[in-house]
């Protein structure tokens, strides 16, 4: 089976704690990517296909917390599994640009560094849901947990409950703020460890001085 990177297409995913605007940036992205004419994929874990969508309610839900980290984990693979098969890996061989909010590395930080589940059990579910698809370039936006749980409490409609990761303490987020900078630290020609202090059109700056370089070495055409 090929690697991901023998595809013609090209697969960025984005990672951050809670409030580092993610979805802002991965939004801001993809409208500058089409604008410019290459086709473009938006999608998110869990989620994406009706399958993840219905695992990404029970997951944010809370209701599969009670079983603990390691039924959490497999739930995400479960999820991961079907989004590759039925969406990513098609986009990536069509040649198209796919845009992800979250992938593996979130598991690796929620379920591993937070969960305290083995990164040995982490990377057998990995294999069984990615196979051969794996991020070109991963962003993670970097964010102080105090300023990063004070946008997501901003953003958050009053009449609406945090979900179930937003809800945990300080401490749980600092402990994956630090587990996001390792991943950065020890796959830096992947990761790419954004600064996400600042305006949303400082920020989404620089995400595109590290994403236009990774354009012009993949050589995908747009238009």
């Amino acid at each position: 089976m090929s690697d991901s990177k023998s595809m013609p297409g090209l697969f960025i995913t984005f990672e951050g704690g809670e409030g580092a605007g993610k979805t802002s940036q991965i939004k801001n992205l993809h409208d500058k990517l089409e604008k410019q004419g290459y086709t473009v994929l938006l999608t998110r874990e869990p989620g994406g296909t009706a399958g993840a969508e219905a695992i990404r309610h029970v997951i944010l839900s809370g209701n599969a917390e009670k079983f603990g980290p390691e039924v959490e984990a497999m739930l995400f693979a479960a999820a991961r599994a079907d989004h590759v098969a039925q969406l990513i890996r098609p986009a990536l061989i069509a040649g198209n640009i796919v845009l992800c909010d979250r992938f593996y590395d979130s598991t690796r930080v929620y379920q591993g560094a937070s969960g305290k589940v083995s990164m040995e059990y982490l990377h057998s579910l990995e294999r069984i849901a990615c196979e051969d698809v794996m991020p070109d370039m991963t962003l993670i936006l970097d964010l102080p947990v105090e300023e990063g749980m004070k946008r997501a409490h901003s953003r958050r409609d009053e009449n609406t409950a945090p979900d179930r990761f937003e809800k945990e303490a300080l401490a749980a987020q600092q402990t994956r703020r630090e587990a996001f900078r390792k991943i950065a630290e020890s796959e830096p020609e992947r990761c790419k460890l954004i600064d996400a202090n600042g305006s949303e059109k400082k920020v989404a700056k620089r995400v595109w001085n590290e994403v236009a370089p990774l354009l012009k070495r993949k050589q995908l055409t747009n238009g």
